[in-house]
């Protein structure tokens, strides 16, 4: 036996006779994936063990190294800390909290709120397409808000480290061996070389960059350079329509900006229900947005003219289209290209995606991976529970979540979210099934704030009438999709929300609506 492999065998000795006297303590398990907590326990963590436990362990420098603090980072490294662990984060960033709350999730909802706001669309079917809050909407006035939410959300991450006593270490971090990781550091010069017993790659990704496209964050831009704009477009071509293209797009154009949307596919976002990605298609179309589908990009040619320039965009199929900026979102890639996988024993796939089963361990048991280094769903609130699981499972607390009950949101405009299963899916799986549909403008509260034209779909088994699905388009969707969310959970049928009473009025008052629908059509 080598000395290194004699030294894992020991530590893992002591490991399981530490776990072993810690079994008979008490242990909750919450599986929220709320990003804050105002109290000492955050809401989302499992934890049963006291800061005096930190540190038993001599064999490593850490318990648990993360690398990236967004919310994979994050929440693995509390809930790790929570357990009594000594664990730290390095970051290469100057700011935690990763993409998500610098450049992706974070901005482009409070962008979203803001156009929303500002242009007055939620009170145009009162007061007609021309009601606005402001007149000529600069990029200024999104950026107000959005920089404010940002520096709160960045403050409120680092706050909750250093309260759970996570050291932060600024330093761009890449394997020497499987347990040992090179920090150089950002602040300082040098490096430093750090021991773990787990390590969790949580290094997010990046926006893919074709290699035949002119990017040059001006004229030709990825989602991540979407707050460095000089100034808000007269035309934008959007390539790619998946989630970010699709958010993206349905936002521009609330702002009356000439929007192209060109995807390769034939219809938008194909993990969605067809019903509500048709419904969504009509919306955006009837917002100004031209769809090109089953049309691929063969490339994008930047031009001057006495008006400042564009781009025009060469499709396969001989057609051009001309813009003054193109979005380019096809995508993204995980950023593990400088963390010298090979010295681990790792390799990433043509996207710098990492494999993991479904504890989240990669090919070395001891080294994990969560958030969008994984790829898809590539959503923050998955990302934050990931992290927690593969925290547990390293330091072997019981913990599991449902994946087929994550819930997606999707924030175009308008807002899409759902749980469970579509009826493409059940199609293809055999499974008979009957729905049941209720129309936001079928409630009072759907007239108050004139959101006439949302929906929301149940799908039900159609012999044991077991819920299987919620599906919902219109305001509020991924905040409403939490009720069906915990019904699916505990395994409910369709008749829980015939016999429930919801208050009056709201946009809940749909599930009632809507099981009624549903339990009609089998008396038909």
């Amino acid at each position: 036996m080598t000395l290194y492999k004699e030294k894992s065998f020991l530590h893992l000795q002591k490991r399981n006779s530490y776990l072993q006297s810690r079994e008979n303590l008490p242990c909750s398990n919450n599986s929220g994936a709320s990003f804050r907590g105002s109290s000492d326990q955050e809401p989302w963590v499992t934890s049963f063990a006291s800061q005096s436990d930190r540190g038993n362990m001599q064999d490593f420098e850490y318990d648990m190294l993360v690398i990236g603090s967004g919310p994979a980072g994050h929440h693995a490294a509390i809930q790790a800390a929570k357990l009594g662990k000594k664990v730290a984060v390095a970051e290469r960033k100057a700011v935690v909290g990763g993409a998500c709350i610098n450049l992706g999730t974070i901005p482009s909802k409070t962008l979203r709120e803001a156009v929303l706001y500002l242009s007055g669309y939620r009170e145009h079917d009162l007061y007609g397409d021309s009601y606005t809050v402001k007149q000529n909407i600069t990029k200024e006035d999104l950026l107000f808000r959005a920089q404010h939410v940002i520096g709160h959300e960045i403050d409120v991450a680092r706050h909750q480290l250093q309260r759970n006593r996570v050291e932060l270490i600024n330093a761009e971090a890449s394997f020497v061996d499987p347990h040992t990781v090179r920090l150089d550091l950002i602040d300082e010069q040098g490096s430093r070389d750090v021991t773990a017993e787990h390590i969790v790659i949580a290094v997010g990704a990046a926006a893919t960059k074709d290699p035949h496209i002119p990017f040059d964050g001006h004229r030709v831009i990825t989602s991540d350079e979407i707050l460095t704009l000089d100034q808000l477009p007269r035309s934008l071509a959007v390539v790619g329509a998946g989630v970010v293209g699709c958010e993206y797009a349905s936002i521009f154009a609330t702002l009356g900006i000439r929007v192209t949307l060109i995807d390769m596919r034939p219809r938008l976002l194909p993990f969605v229900d067809g019903e509500i990605v048709d419904t969504l298609s009509y919306h955006m179309r009837n917002n100004g947005v031209t769809l090109w589908l089953n049309e691929k990009v063969q490339g994008i040619e930047p031009y001057d003219n006495d008006h400042g320039g564009g781009v025009t965009l060469h499709l396969e199929s001989g057609k051009k289209i001309v813009s003054e900026k193109a979005l380019y979102s096809i995508g993204r890639t995980g950023a593990t290209e400088r963390l010298n996988l090979a010295a681990a024993g790792l390799s990433a796939d043509d996207r710098g995606r990492l494999k993991v089963n479904e504890h989240y361990q990669t090919d070395a048991p001891h080294i994990y991976a969560a958030g969008d280094v994984i790829g898809f769903p590539s959503l923050a609130s998955i990302s934050m529970e990931q992290g927690r699981l593969a925290a547990c499972h390293a330091f072997g607390v019981e913990a599991a979540s449902v994946q087929e009950l994550f819930p997606y949101g999707i924030y175009t405009i308008p807002e899409i979210s759902m749980v469970g299963r579509t009826e493409e899916a059940l199609t293809e799986q055999g499974v008979p099934y009957e729905v049941g549909k209720a129309q936001y403008k079928e409630t009072a509260r759907g007239q108050i704030i004139g959101d006439v034209t949302g929906l929301l779909k149940l799908v039900f088994h159609i012999e044991t009438r077991a819920l299987l699905g919620v599906h919902i388009i219109g305001e509020g969707a991924s905040d409403l999709v939490h009720i069906g969310q915990a019904v699916l959970a505990f395994g409910g049928k369709v008749d829980y929300f015939v016999n429930t009473v919801f208050n009056y009025p709201t946009l809940a008052e749909c599930y009632k609506n809507a099981a009624f629908d549903g339990i009609n059509r089998l008396r038909m």
